[in-house]
């Protein structure tokens, strides 16, 4: 399966679903440590414990965990990355499905495509790396080494590699 489409000027990558159980298990969690802590507190001051600090200390923290995970379990369900090549800069999204990180902008100044190996050596798997002047834009999304490749001679022979028209694929 491939992991990336690549139309007009846009790279979409998506991440490879990680198994249903899994994800159930860290959906389940981050619910957890959101309402855990609520529950605890609610029915601490209902049997006449009163409001005490460590309530709100324990619900921020825990709230943090919490959405830390849910980030990680929409990642692994819905992550997907969009790369925009323009004329003269490069537009770089993370999208979780339900919600997005920051974009990152670059100028389009001739862009060199490479890749990184990231986790076990015997997966084969890498990230795309791309390179223009004194920027550098590291994807998240692991693919196969061989995808990574053939994605990265794509783009070297296509005319976004100048920042002129695109290539339809």
């Amino acid at each position: 399966m491939k992991q990336y489409t690549l139309e007009f000027n846009t790279l979409n990558l998506k991440v490879k679903k990680s198994p249903l159980i899994i994800r159930f298990i860290m959906f389940l969690l981050a619910f957890s440590f959101f309402t855990f802590p609520l529950l605890g507190v609610i029915f601490s001051v209902a049997n006449g414990a009163g409001m005490q600090i460590g309530y709100f200390l324990a619900i921020g923290l825990f709230g943090v965990v919490g959405f830390y995970l849910l980030r990680v379990s929409l990642w692994n369900t819905y992550g997907e990355e969009t790369i925009d090549f323009l004329s003269n800069k490069i537009i770089y999204e993370a999208n979780y499905g339900w919600f997005k990180d920051a974009k990152k902008e670059i100028e389009l100044i001739h862009p060199q495509y490479s890749h990184k190996s990231v986790g076990y050596e015997e997966d084969n798997e890498a990230v795309l790396i791309i390179t223009c002047e004194n920027a550098e834009i590291e994807t998240a999304v692991k693919m196969p080494l061989a995808q990574i490749e053939e994605l990265i001679l794509i783009l070297q022979n296509s005319k976004m590699s100048v920042g002129l028209e695109t290539v339809v694929l």
